[in-house]
Order: structure tokens, then sequence, then C-alpha cells
């Protein structure tokens, strides 16, 4: 897949991408607002286990997020299963060198009517940790709203969150 929009380009995954993505993504800034999934530190061996992983087939869909040729951020959509089997989640991360630049907002803004052509689904749905207010305003930026705040959900580095749910439903 190859998408551009106005501040970056949304492409699958290289092999030849994990230095730039060891060297953007070994950030604990990122990584507290990540799942525990997101290893921090995040070395060059956890970019090849990511990248192995991205580039196999899968119902999931892993994008490195490019400016200026290099992979600087990833974004996703993961299908849930069972009785949530139309809904699916959205997942992003971007270089604190680019933040504040609009590239997640684009990013996002382009993936959505994406993921509801690729995908059968009503609803996509993305979780934030409450302490994370940017990411909340990329989501309302993008046409998703705030269902729930499901109380003291999230345990992270020792610290007990809420999830804020955002929705955006198929129109």
């Amino acid at each position: 897949m190859h998408v551009i929009t106005p501040s970056c380009t949304l492409r699958d995954w290289i092999p030849g991408d994990a230095v730039s993505l060891a060297w953007h993504a070994n950030n604990p800034r990122i990584a507290a607002m990540m799942r525990n999934a997101f290893p921090s530190p995040y070395t060059l061996e956890d970019a090849h286990r990511f990248i192995g992983m991205a580039t196999r087939p899968s119902p999931n869909l892993f994008l490195a997020i490019d400016v200026n040729g290099e992979a600087v951020g990833g974004i996703g959509i993961h299908p849930l299963d069972d009785v949530k089997r139309r809904s699916a989640e959205i997942g992003y991360w971007l270089s604190e060198s680019l933040w504040g630049k609009g590239i997640v907002t684009d990013s996002v803004r382009f993936l959505v009517p994406i993921a509801f052509e690729r995908y059968d689904i009503v609803r996509l749905q993305a979780g934030i940790f409450s302490n994370n207010p940017v990411s909340m305003r990329v989501l309302e930026k993008c046409g998703f709203t705030r269902e729930a705040v499901l109380r003291d959900a999230i345990t992270k580095n020792g610290a007990l969150l809420d999830e804020v749910m955002y929705v955006h439903f198929r129109k």
C-alpha cells in the first residue's frame, strides 16, 4: 500500500526500515503512551522482529509513516474478532522530533476511509490513555467522537490511568 498525504506517505514496512524504526521508536516518551508490547528501550532487534511480523500475511494492516523517504512512525488497523468482529482498532505513533506538524492527523484522516473499504466493519475505535490529550485531539480532528471513559482500565509504568475510548462509525 502506498498513500500520499499532505505531510507524509503511508506505506508498507520494508526490511530496510529497521535502523530508522529503532532510532525513532527508542524514546520513553513514545513508549509511555503505547501498550507494553511496544518495547522500551527499542532496539534494532526489536525493529527487525516488528518488521518481520508486519510484513507477514495477516488480517492486520501495518504501515510506516514515511517523511522524506524515512520511516519515522507507524500506523495500523487491527480488526477485532468474535462478537466484536464488526469493529477494528486504529493505533499510531510518531517520532518526537516531528510532533506538532499535523503528520499523525493527516495519517489518521487518510487511513479511516481505507479501513472502512478494506474491512467489513461498522466502527473504528481507539483507546487513548487519559494522560494523552494530544492524541485525543488528533482523533477529534479526524471525526472520531469520545464514546466512553473506562475508569482505571490501564496500568502503565506503575500508574493507574483511565482509558478514553474514541469511535468513528461507517458513514
